[in-house]
């Protein structure tokens, strides 16, 4: 972990059409990750667990940087809240600002977006290209077929390893004590 790299990437829904249990544990997230001095980096949303883990920060006098791609900022997604919005031309390029600003990474719930930056960390883990935790927070077993997909890539030799390149735990206070333990 570098001293310039103090955020903390959060990848989440930005669907609201969730249960409310989804919705307090991303503005949990953000308000510890607020109040342990770290910055929530983000997708920037205005909707959804995005939304609710800027409140979140924002709420307990915490930094929020939304990283957005100029489309979504263009048709109106940003959260007004944001401490701080960094556009970007592309995904990709959205994804790696999001981890070169973090020296650990947090999937909440979420869908196939959610997913996808999951899963792209983890490798980039697993090659040594992001060094810092990789943290799954499993809010309610949300995550459980997605680890035992993982687990059974394991067993059959199709990830290198004993173990899945992430840590998988329960809250968000779970989450922040396994980051602030790899310092």
């Amino acid at each position: 972990m570098t001293a310039e790299r103090i955020g903390i990437a959060v990848y989440c829904a930005s669907s609201s059409r969730v249960d409310q249990k989804y919705l307090s544990a991303a503005r949990e997230m953000g308000r510890l990750i607020a109040v342990t001095g770290h910055e929530l980096v983000c997708g920037g949303g205005v909707m959804g667990l995005m939304a609710a883990a800027i409140e979140g920060a924002a709420d307990a006098g915490g930094r929020a940087v939304g990283v957005l791609p100029t489309f979504m900022i263009e048709r109106g997604w940003a959260h007004p809240r944001l401490t701080e919005m960094i556009a970007t031309p592309t995904m990709h390029i959205r994804k790696q600002t999001m981890a070169e600003r973090s020296c650990a990474v947090v999937a909440l719930p979420g869908g196939i977006g959610t997913l996808d930056e999951l899963c792209e960390l983890m490798t980039w883990h697993q090659l040594g290209l992001f060094t810092g935790p990789v943290v799954i927070v499993n809010t309610d077993g949300f995550y459980d077929p997605f680890i035992a997909m993982l687990e059974r890539m394991r067993q059959e030799g199709f990830m290198r390893g004993d173990m899945i390149p992430a840590t998988v735990v329960a809250t968000p206070a779970e989450a922040m004590a396994v980051i602030d333990s790899a310092k």
